[in-house]
């Protein structure tokens, strides 16, 4: 694992071993947002009110949205807060699911499948950034584009989230939604294949380098 340093052209990609630090207010936002949508998420389940998950769902996107922006706005991204950002969004996710099950029980199968996608293979594909001298994966372009492509892009995030949920809300076709969550996962496994076939990252501050080296992605 890259040990954080500072790049010294002062990227915003890259770490910056200053910035990391506990006590910032992305990080308060990513407290926030996991403590009221678990808080609602529960309840949802408690009261059996799929209102209620609806809100917990959304407080848990608005606010995955938020922490990224004002840490990306006050120049306070760092490892920390991106590592505290992947579980929240794990924890997240894992309730707003098991309030789905609660709700919908023969959901069970592509709730599932979309977990073991989402808390396993992309747990350990989103922490991938580390051994690298990146701030977040929203950069991961910098040592691996096909691999940012299928996971962080913009088209890559809302198909992992939001198209899912809406779809098996919408539709509630167990066919359907296991089909779009097994795809998914097919995805990442592909994409945790291409990880473990990476070279070592070389050693640098700066991840602008990691493109121009050897083996940076452009000849991969």
């Amino acid at each position: 694992m890259w040990t954080p340093r500072s790049c010294p052209h002062g990227h915003r990609e890259c770490s910056h071993g200053e910035l990391e630090q506990w006590s910032t207010v992305p990080n308060a936002i990513t407290a926030l947002r996991t403590v009221v949508a678990v808080g609602l998420g529960l309840a949802a389940a408690v009261d059996q009110d799929l209102t209620l998950l609806l809100w917990a769902t959304g407080v848990y996107w608005v606010g995955d949205t938020a922490d990224g922006a004002v840490a990306r706005l006050l120049g306070r991204e760092n490892r920390i807060g991106a590592v505290f950002d992947i579980v929240c969004d794990r924890v997240c996710a894992a309730v707003v699911y098991m309030g789905v099950v609660w709700l919908l029980p023969h959901m069970v199968l592509p709730v599932a499948v979309y977990l073991l996608s989402f808390s396993v293979v992309d747990l350990m594909l989103s922490l991938a950034f580390l051994a690298y001298p990146l701030s977040s994966p929203n950069y991961f372009y910098l040592a691996d584009a096909p691999i940012y492509r299928w996971n962080w892009s913009k088209p890559a995030k809302a198909a992992n989230s939001a198209i899912f949920l809406v779809l098996l809300l919408l539709t509630e076709s167990v066919v359907l939604t296991t089909a779009i969550a097994g795809v998914l996962l097919v995805a990442k496994l592909l994409s945790l294949r291409r990880l473990s076939r990476l070279p070592p990252a070389p050693d640098t501050d700066c991840a602008h380098e990691l493109s121009r080296s050897p083996a940076g992605p452009e000849t991969r």
